[in-house]
C-alpha cells in the first residue's frame, strides 16, 4: 500500500506552519537548465537565506527587554485572570469564564520569562471531565497567538480589531494552554541574549519546567488527561516533550505525575529523509511546476537532498538507539545534518523559482505581497496598549516571528528524525494522531502518510493492513483515515497547513473524537 504514496520534506515544517521560501515577483517559467547545486555562497549569506525568505510579514527581531525586573524573591509562575477588551456579550458571560495570562520565570537563566495564555473549558458543567491540552506552534520562533486568534482559540480577530467568539474553539472541549516558546517569541522575553535557546533539548526542558509549575498552580487539573497538540515543527516538539514527561514521571510520586494520554500533530515536520522527495513530486502533480522543471529538480537537487538527509538520519538513529554520544557520531551529525539542511533548502528554493507566486502552505491560493498569509491585524491588535495592560505585559513588544531565533536554532536538530521517538511512545501505549491538510505543499499529506506507514513500531504490520475509510462530518466525507490503536492518520480534505483555520468544524470534531477515544 505504501508504494502508492510519495515522500516529503520538512523545511517549512522546518521553519513553521505558515511561511515558505520567497522569490522575486517576476519569477518566470523557463526552459533553461537549472543552475548547478551547491554554488558558492558565503556562510553568512547561507545562514541568513532561510530566515529572510519567509513568506509571512515583517516583525521585530527578537524579544530581549533591557529591564531589571527579575526579582529573586518573586514566585516562578505569576498569573492573572484576564478579560479581553472588545469581546461581545455572550453566554456564558466573559466574567463567568476563567481566562488567564501569565509569565513563568525559567530557572537557570539570567532573566527569561515564558508567556502563556490559559483558557479553562467553556463547558461549565460541574462534572466537567474535559482534558488539559497544550498547543505548540512551529518555527522555532512562531508565536502561539497565530493559532489562538486564527485557528482553534476561543475567539477570532475580525475587522476593526474586535473579537468574535469561535464556535469551534478547542476550549469548548478542553482546558487549553498556549505558550510563546522558545524565549524571545511572542510576549516571552529575556533580559540577556545568553538565555536564547539553540537546540531542542533546551526548549523541551523549558516546556517541562513550565508544565510542572503550571500544574502546581492549578492542582485541580493535575489528574486530568493531558494531550500535546501542535503543527509543523511540533512534529519534533510534541514527541520530545511527551518522552520527557514519561521520563520524569518515573522519578516522582504518582500523584504529581502529568497524566499524559496522547499527542496530535498537524502537517508535521517529522522525518526529513522520507518527507523531502515528495515536495517536488507534489508540486509537479498539482501543476505548480512543469514536467521539465520537475525532471531538472529531481536530478540536480532532490537526489542530493535525499542523500544528505539519509546520512543525517542514519547518524541520528544510531545515536538514539545506542544512547552513546561517542565523538565520531557527534562529529558526523554536526557535519552531515547542516549539509542536509542546506541541500534540501536549495531544492525548495528551485521549486519556488519555478512555481511563481503560489502559496506553499495552501496551493489553492496566491501569495499577497510575497507573503503566504497576512496576520498584520493580529500584530496591530496585540500591540494595542489597552490589550497589553489587560494581559499584564505592559510595555513588552509583541514578536510574531523571530528571525534571530530561527537563525540561532541548530540545523542538526532541524534535520533529526523524530519518528523514532513517536514509535517508542506508541509502544508504551501513548495515543498518536497525525493529520494533514491536503493542500499544503511542504508538509504534504503524501509524504506524511508514507512516513506513518514506514514507522517501525510493534503495530506496523497491522497499521499498514488497516483499511482507508472516510472521516465524516455531518454525514459528508471530510477526509480519509487509517487507524490501528494507538496510531491514527487522517488526511483532511480542502485544508492547507493550518487545518483548524481552513476547516474549523472538521478539526474540532477530529480532535474531540480522538481525545474521547471515539475516532473509528
Amino acid at each position: 500500500m505504501a508504494t502508492i504514496f510519495f515522500s516529503i520534506v520538512y523545511l517549512s515544517l522546518f521553519l513553521s506552519d505558515i511561511f515558505l521560501i520567497s522569490t522575486p515577483a517576476n519569477a518566470r517559467y523557463t526552459n533553461d537548465p537549472l543552475p548547478s547545486p551547491r554554488v558558492d555562497i558565503s556562510p553568512k549569506d547561507r545562514a541568513a537565506r532561510p530566515i529572510r525568505s519567509l513568506d509571512l510579514f515583517s516583525q521585530e527581531d527578537i524579544n530581549i527587554v533591557k529591564d531589571n525586573s527579575s526579582d529573586i524573591d518573586a514566585p516562578r509562575l505569576v498569573e492573572k485572570k484576564i478579560k479581553f477588551p472588545f469581546l461581545p456579550v455572550s453566554d456564558p458571560s466573559v466574567e463567568d469564564l476563567r481566562h488567564y495570562a501569565g509569565y513563568y520565570h525559567l530557572p537557570h537563566t539570567l532573566g527569561a520569562r515564558m508567556f502563556y495564555f490559559f483558557f479553562e473549558s467553556r463547558n461549565q458543567n460541574n462534572n466537567n471531565e474535559d482534558p488539559v491540552v497544550i498547543w505548540l506552534s512551529g518555527g522555532p520562533g512562531i508565536s502561539c497567538s497565530i493559532a489562538l486568534f486564527y485557528e482553534n482559540g476561543p475567539f477570532h480577530i475580525k475587522e476593526a480589531l474586535s473579537l468574535i467568539w469561535n464556535d469551534h474553539g478547542w476550549d469548548k472541549i478542553s482546558n487549553i494552554i498556549y505558550v510563546d516558546q522558545p524565549i524571545g517569541t511572542g510576549f516571552s522575553y529575556t533580559i540577556d541574549d545568553s538565555d536564547i535557546r539553540h537546540d531542542l533539548t533546551s526548549i523541551i526542558k523549558d516546556l517541562y519546567n513550565f508544565l510542572k509549575a503550571f500544574f502546581i498552580k492549578h492542582t485541580k487539573l493535575t489528574r486530568k488527561k493531558f494531550f500535546i497538540t501542535g503543527q509543523s515543527y511540533a512534529g519534533h516538539y510534541a514527541p520530545a516533550l511527551a518522552s520527557k514527561i514519561l521520563e520524569e514521571n518515573e522519578k516522582i510520586n504518582i500523584d504529581n505525575r502529568i497524566n499524559l494520554q496522547g499527542l496530535a500533530i498537524g502537517n508535521g515536520h517529522i522525518n526529513p529523509y522520507i518527507q523531502s522527495p515528495t515536495i517536488p513530486v507534489f508540486a509537479w502533480i498539482h501543476k505548480l511546476i512543469r514536467e521539465l522543471d520537475y525532471s531538472n529538480i529531481e536530478e540536480n537537487f532532490m537526489k542530493i537532498c535525499q542523500s544528505s538527509a539519509k546520512s543525517c538520519e542514519m547518524l541520528n538513529t544510531k545515536m538514539f538507539l545506542i544512547d552513546l554520544f561517542c565523538c565520531s557520531l557527534v562529529d558526523g551529525v554536526r557535519k552531515d545534518c547542516p549539509i542536509a539542511f542546506d541541500d534540501c533548502l536549495d531544492m525548495i528554493t528551485r521549486i519556488r523559482e519555478r512555481a511563481g507566486n503560489k502559496n506553499f502552505a495552501d496551493i489553492r491560493k496566491e501569495r499577497v505581497n510575497h507573503l503566504n498569509y497576512d496576520f498584520s491585524e493580529m500584530e496591530t491588535f496585540l500591540n494595542k496598549q489597552s490589550l497589553k495592560d489587560a494581559l499584564g505585559v505592559y510595555e513588552k513588544p509583541f514578536v510574531a516571528i523571530s528571525d534571530s531565533l530561527l537563525k540561532a536554532y541548530s540545523k542538526e536538530d532541524y534535520m533529526k528524525n523524530s519518528d523514532v521517538e513517536i514509535c517508542a511512545l506508541l509502544d508504551k501505549g501513548i495515543k498518536v494522531l497525525i493529520y494533514a491538510g491536503d493542500q499544503d505543499l511542504i508538509g504534504n499529506w503524501r509524504g506524511i502518510m508514507e512516513l506513518v506507514l514506514e514507522m517501525e513500531w510493534s503495530g506496523k504490520k497491522e497499521f499498514k493492513e488497516a483499511p482507508i475509510v472516510p472521516f465524516e462530518v455531518d454525514d459528508a466525507d471530510a477526509g480519509a483515515m487509517m487507524i490501528h490503536d494507538p496510531l491514527s492518520f487522517v488526511r483532511v480534505y480542502n485544508a492547507g497547513a493550518m487545518v483548524p483555520m481552513d476547516q474549523p468544524k472538521v478539526s474540532f470534531q477530529l480532535i474531540q473524537t480522538w481525545m474521547q477515544g471515539e475516532l473509528n
